[in-house]
């Protein structure tokens, strides 16, 4: 990806949409349904808005995704393996060492697992190709990675993401969206890095105003933004300033802040969305209306996921040393927390694996943790599920993690703002002491378990 320039076509032509009889990865959802490849049950109270806090249906919490059954597509899981430390593969290191204090601040896998993005100090997102070694059968030393493509923007990037249905083998669906400081949400063209179309944000003042969250639809119809106490809805189809607006927070009721993270749940009609003051909230997708508010986190929330079963959702803050595990059939309740060294106000990714069990995290002492949620929590008032794995990656702050849809690949990101000490000085005769080294840094990292197929480890 990005090292061939394709005939350019509108924005989203060739892009499933409702009502479209286009042919897809994933078909879309009936009307209601929320679901995302196969029809769920529409809740029978209200009519259009989604039933949560049954406790008395669906599994347990931390049960994996289902079997195929007859008749449907099988689909196989990576086989990651978190017993041990997972085997460096590659990484690239020089291509963020241009810039003094280029750290990086995420990573995020394509769709289809063809190509990584990940986003750095530089206001730059870069997109890598797979290292050609792991499709050779010979395999081979594997050389340190540059991207195939460079997507400049104009200031601080606050959020980007893929188009869900993003796939390689259809160039008018690959496509990035980000949103900047003082400008208007951007959606790129990952195979030419041209720009394609503009969603612009406007306040009560007509002032323009960047979204500090980007999230598609599952089906890629509608794109959500988050701004202060706000959540604006545009029409993918639709570019400009025509959106919905959505209040959070009125007649000082609702969820204030700066809305810092949206998902959507994978089998319901239903989104989370987090906010810097330290609050996370349930919303239909449909019209918006609040359906649970979720208090704990000691700070701003600055990531949340929901689990492939939709049961659970997970939560992690800026300066607070846990993420946490809702439990969706009863609202407010905390399964388990997992704890973590969060001790700045960097936003820390975590990921979690296809089938839901393990949850991956970097933290600011340079680890990374992965926790076995399957496991039954410990039986406390304040259950600590304890990491089935943690080892050092690099000496400087974990902030990306990615784990590969269809490959045992786990892709990290770390580095920092440096500052020197408030007592230096160049008057200095010696210059005063340098801050401390960054390690700057993307790095793939292979977590298959020892074996044939697919799980062996590559010869690099």
């Amino acid at each position: 990806m990005g090292q061939s320039t394709p005939q350019q076509t509108p924005l989203l032509a060739g892009m499933p949409h409702p009502g479209s009889d286009t042919p897809t990865a994933m078909e879309e959802a009936p009307p209601d349904s929320g679901a995302v490849g196969e029809p769920a049950p529409v809740p029978p109270e209200p009519p259009d808005t989604p039933c949560l806090g049954d406790a008395g249906e669906g599994p347990e919490p931390g049960v994996g995704l289902p079997e195929a059954g007859p008749g449907e597509e099988e689909y196989y899981l990576p086989a990651y393996d978190f017993g041990r430390p997972p085997v460096l593969l590659t990484g690239a290191w020089a291509e963020y060492g241009h810039v003094p204090e280029n750290f990086l601040k995420g990573c995020k896998w394509a769709p289809d697992g063809s190509c990584l993005l990940s986003n750095s100090a530089d206001n730059t997102l870069r997109i890598y190709d797979l290292p050609p070694e792991l499709y050779s059968p010979t395999g081979g030393p594997a050389a340190e990675m540059s991207p195939v493509l460079c997507m400049a923007e104009g200031d601080t990037i606050y959020d980007y993401c893929w188009f869900p249905l993003m796939s390689s083998a259809e160039p008018s669906t690959c496509l990035v969206a980000s949103s900047c400081r003082d400008n208007p949400i951007h959606v790129w063209d990952a195979f030419s890095g041209e720009l394609r179309a503009t969603y612009r944000c406007y306040n009560h003042l007509d002032e323009l105003t960047a979204a500090h969250s980007l999230c598609f639809t599952p089906d890629g119809a509608q794109l959500f933004c988050g701004s202060d106490k706000t959540v604006r809805v545009f029409d993918t189809e639709r570019p400009g300033r025509t959106c919905e607006v959505r209040p959070t927070f009125a007649k000082r009721q609702g969820q204030s802040g700066i809305v810092s993270c949206i998902a959507f749940s994978p089998v319901q009609p239903v989104y989370a969305a987090a906010s810097y003051a330290r609050t996370a909230a349930l919303y239909a997708r449909a019209d918006g209306a609040p359906l649970a508010l979720l208090h704990g986190h000691c700070g701003g929330i600055t990531h949340l996921l929901f689990a492939p079963d939709g049961q659970r959702l997970f939560t992690g803050a800026r300066k607070d040393p846990e993420v946490r595990v809702w439990d969706l059939r009863q609202p407010g309740r905390v399964l388990v927390s997992l704890q973590r060294r969060a001790a700045t106000n960097q936003r820390i990714y975590f990921d979690l694996d296809p089938s839901g069990r393990y949850l991956v995290s970097g933290d600011t002492r340079g680890l990374i943790c992965a926790w076995d949620t399957a496991q039954p929590p410990p039986g406390t008032p304040e259950p600590v599920l304890e990491p089935a794995l943690t080892f050092q990656a690099v000496p400087d702050c974990v902030n990306g993690i990615s784990l590969h849809p269809s490959l045992p690949l786990l892709a990290s990101t770390s580095g920092q703002r440096v500052f020197a000490a408030p007592w230096d000085s160049s008057d200095d005769e010696d210059g005063g002491s340098l801050p401390p080294c960054s390690h700057n840094a993307l790095q793939l990292w292979w977590c298959a378990i020892p074996g044939g197929g697919q799980e062996a480890q590559p010869d690099l």
